[in-house]
């Protein structure tokens, strides 16, 4: 199990220590790095960072990176310059840290609103953005590293399991690279979690995140929670997951959603960490 390094503490060196402290081993990089994002570090701060973490005997698992992450109808010169054009330098930390995966994530549009399906619209709209993940894919294998893709929200491209297949299928067979659930992503683009829902997702999947997450009734997203709490069947589907191997580790993330009035927030990190130890067989 691992979770956003700044989950743990602001403090990026308070945050190795609580990772400790709470028997993580692995890490998932991306923001309070040193007061800076993981794409954003010098090789300075790269080097301090792994020394930091080499000392506590942690290892990176994933950096993750905002890469590709924006409105496709900025065209593709944008998206060759401020995404692919910054791979390379994603590599060299990653040459630093090294963690096993760079993470990429799904783009997004302004127009999602007006359309149903994401990968129909890449093909009719934006084909070039294929290749430009063909690119990156291939760039970072090429360095040793795996790449993984993961789906976000506000405008996110791939808001189903449907569209995530199609979406890889247009990457080809031969492309390394794996999918990133994140579930309550998801959710917010309209899909709600399943176990129905991961068995479409297993065969391209190779990292789980997961948050709470409750509704108001019906079946969106309203508050925000702890795991134990939350609306979606947490515990089925993590012990699938785990089950089946398809995540060697998970990542708790931050609950998205609105604070509940009178709900109790206090140390639900933590909170979330001990739920699925308790309840999910081969959790370490």
């Amino acid at each position: 199990m691992t979770i956003l390094n700044a989950m743990a503490a602001k403090d990026f060196e308070q945050s190795l220590d609580r990772h400790v402290e709470w028997n993580l081993k692995k890490l998932d990089l991306k923001d309070g790095i040193f007061g800076k994002g993981v794409l954003d570090l010098t090789d300075d701060d790269a080097a301090k960072a792994a020394k930091l973490i080499a000392e506590r005997h942690l290892s990176a698992y994933c950096m993750s990176t905002g890469l590709f992450f924006d409105d496709v109808e900025k065209g593709e010169a944008h998206f060759r310059k401020e995404h692919l054009g910054k791979v390379a330098r994603a590599v060299e930390i990653a040459r630093i840290l090294k963690p096993r995966f760079i993470r990429l994530l799904a783009a997004r549009s302004a127009k999602r609103a007006e359309f149903s399906d994401g990968v129909e619209y890449i093909r009719k709209t934006v084909p070039w953005l294929i290749s430009l993940y063909r690119e990156a894919v291939s760039q970072i294998a090429a360095a040793g590293f795996d790449a993984t893709i993961e789906n976000e929200v506000h405008g996110c491209l791939l808001t189903n399991a449907d569209e995530v297949a199609a979406f890889f299928a247009e990457l080809g067979k031969g492309v390394k690279v794996s999918f990133t659930w994140d579930v309550q992503n998801m959710w917010q683009m309209g899909t709600f979690p399943s176990l129905a829902v991961y068995k479409k997702l297993k065969p391209l999947m190779g990292y789980f995140h997961l948050k709470g997450g409750m509704t108001d009734g019906g079946k969106e997203m309203k508050w925000a929670s702890s795991l134990e709490d939350a609306s979606w069947p947490v515990l089925e589907t993590t012990r699938q997951v785990v089950k089946d191997g398809r995540s060697p580790v998970i990542c708790l993330n931050p609950s998205h959603g609105a604070p509940k009035p009178g709900y109790d927030y206090t140390d639900v990190v933590r909170r979330d960490i001990d739920y699925l130890r308790k309840n999910v067989e081969g959790i370490e």
